[in-house]
């Protein structure tokens, strides 16, 4: 649009300077006609002739006419490319929204339209009302350094407060200027300030002067700045107002970023809904719980972006919105990408203007991790003593895919059994041999062993598993199993004869593979190996009452317990196993009293 008007106005300026340079050939060809005729009077007086009266003076008068022609067309371009440059001016002006771009071209334009020494833009702050020079400017365009501000004071605030221009000749000797010092010790002589309005209200004021010059202003200059004036006070405003409004965008930007950051890196997942039940906002977190993209969460309701949940908690939002208190609810969802959940959901009012709205903020903590993990240390429970799953904080740190580590073995079987069993009603067999299994569980529980697991009436434990830990594993092992023996007879004291059995039982100290064993579906930890093989033949030799010992096992305990070697009675084709020891008696230590942890027994 501005190149379209540019190229009008770049007509209409030919179209003059054409026009012009014709008014010059002619008053040149006037001028020696002029001279001709001079040349040639004395000649035509001579011959008794004579030029026609006035003609010298016609030619003399067209002359200046010409030239007075041709100064009017040379003003009539200046004002043309005058009004030329304020027509591209406004565009370009209007075409920026920095301040400080608009800013240097609407004083550049100044300086070009009244020539000007200096141009200053006055604007006032918007907070305290003072005035600013943001810009200033020399003949040469150059900027003028704060420490070169000399500006009246007097014609700006003059301007800016009634709103009216002020054009003076002679600043000096203008009556309406005379005793204000900034202005005769300034020394300004042409001053031309008009006021920046916008919309009625006076945003600044252009500021020109020259301090050399008087005369340099005229009407004509102080028209084609309040003109321009009207334009560069949209422009600046605009500029500054769209500054404003970045500033204050980068502000909501960067506090919505902090809450964006807060928000995401919050843990639980976070719902808002309005009063219908829409999501109108949701964290990362939420995304991750919920299994859904927020786009498939925002501006759904809750039926349609939970459908496993079946309005299961409808009525308790319509409470919290009713009653505006916070409701604690636990939900046991079947999502398809993750299956069973278990979710914990904390619902609040959310405030509007400090009192109570339709939305509503809904926490989901994901639970399903912590389930499992309780019913995994359940399951640990059935292997650990109480006091040691109770330690456990994550079961997931243990090493239950298969470890090979030094562990003691003690395998306890019932003598005489089948014969025993033959003579009971089955549901008294039952209960008999479960508080026979439960005294041998306690011993090994008792030394923090693990029940590795029953096989009828044997019952088989373990020492230093990944579980269990322990320096100790084969004193405990064999401690377990002589308590074991001490633990029966209290038993047999009340149970009737006909009730009571006896334990064989086997201890050996060497190194398995440890882990669970199984298939997806059911899994259990047990220990392979060597070890078991020994401790189970231990066992076997084992007559009613024994404890026997592997000579692995002897080298770890013969300092606590007398024991007796014996030449193994069952082999089962094992070359090694030639020696085992059947364990007597708790050893006195030093002055005849057992030691500490014996006292256990």
């Amino acid at each position: 649009m501005f190149d379209d008007q540019g190229d009008t106005a770049r007509m209409k300026i030919q179209q003059p300077a054409g026009a012009q340079e014709q008014i010059r050939q002619i008053a040149q060809r006037v001028s020696d006609l002029l001279e001709l005729l001079r040349n040639q009077r004395d000649i035509l007086r001579q011959r008794g002739m004579n030029l026609p009266p006035g003609a010298m003076d016609s030619l003399r008068a067209l002359r200046a006419h010409l030239d007075k022609l041709s100064s009017e067309l040379g003003s009539m371009m200046i004002e043309l490319g005058q009004l030329r440059a304020l027509a591209d001016t406004a565009g370009l002006i209007n075409s920026s929204l920095d301040p400080a771009d608009v800013l240097n071209q609407v004083m550049d334009t100044v300086i070009r339209l009244t020539g000007a020494e200096r141009g200053y833009i006055v604007l006032k702050n918007r907070d305290t009302g003072a005035l600013e020079i943001p810009v200033a400017r020399g003949l040469d365009r150059e900027q003028i350094g704060k420490s070169d501000f000399t500006v009246s004071t007097t014609v700006v605030n003059q301007v800016v407060n009634t709103g009216e221009p002020v054009l003076t000749d002679n600043a000096s000797s203008d009556s309406r200027y005379q005793g204000y010092q900034s202005i005769a010790g300034m020394q300004l002589r042409s001053i031309l300030a008009v006021p920046l309005k916008v919309r009625g209200e006076i945003i600044g004021a252009v500021y020109c002067d020259n301090r050399i010059m008087a005369g340099v202003f005229k009407q004509h200059e102080l028209n084609l700045l309040t003109a321009f004036a009207h334009q560069a006070a949209v422009a600046i405003e605009n500029a500054r107002l769209f500054d404003d409004l970045k500033m204050r965008l980068a502000a909501v930007t960067e506090a919505r970023d902090l809450m964006d950051n807060i928000f995401s890196s919050i843990a639980s997942g976070v719902l808002t809904v309005n009063g219908d039940n829409v999501i109108m906002l949701c964290n990362a977190a939420a995304e991750r719980i919920l299994c859904c993209r927020r786009d498939r969460l925002i501006g759904y309701s809750l039926a349609e972006a939970l459908p496993t949940l079946n309005g299961v908690f409808d009525e308790q939002l319509r409470r919290v919105r009713q009653d505006g208190v916070r409701t604690l609810l636990e939900v046991q969802p079947v999502l398809a990408e993750t299956g069973p959940r278990h979710w914990n959901l904390i619902m609040s009012p959310l405030l509007e203007t400090g009192t109570l709205g339709q939305g509503v903020v809904i926490v989901v903590d994901d639970l399903t991790e912590i389930r499992q993990r309780e019913a995994q240390l359940g399951l640990a429970s059935r292997y650990l003593p109480l006091a040691l799953v109770e330690n456990i904080h994550n079961i997931d740190v243990f090493d239950v895919g298969g470890q090979e580590r030094e562990i003691s073995v003690l395998h306890c079987d019932v003598r005489g059994f089948t014969s025993f069993s033959e003579r009971l009603d089955p549901a008294v067999l039952m209960e008999i041999i479960n508080s026979y299994m439960s005294l041998s569980s306690d011993a090994i529980n008792l030394y923090e062993g693990i029940v590795d697991k029953y096989m009828g009436d044997a019952v088989t434990g373990l020492f230093n598993t990944q579980f269990n830990p322990q320096e100790d594993h084969a004193l405990r092992a064999v401690r377990a199993a002589m308590s074991m023996m001490y633990d029966l007879l209290a038993l047999h004291e009340v149970l009737p004869e006909e009730q009571r059995v006896f334990y064989g039982i086997g201890v050996h100290t060497g190194m398995a593979v440890l882990g669970n064993i199984g298939s997806h579906e059911r899994k259990e930890f047990s220990a392979l190996g060597d070890a078991m093989d020994i401790g189970k033949l231990l066992q076997e030799n084992a007559q009613a009452g024994e404890v026997l010992i592997s000579p692995a096992t002897y080298e770890h305990v013969n300092a606590y317990y007398e024991c007796e070697p014996l030449e193994p009675r069952k082999t089962k084709g094992r070359a090694d196993f030639t020696l085992m020891y059947k364990v007597v008696k708790h050893k006195r230590r030093g002055t005849g009293t057992l030691d500490a942890n014996a006292v256990r027994l």
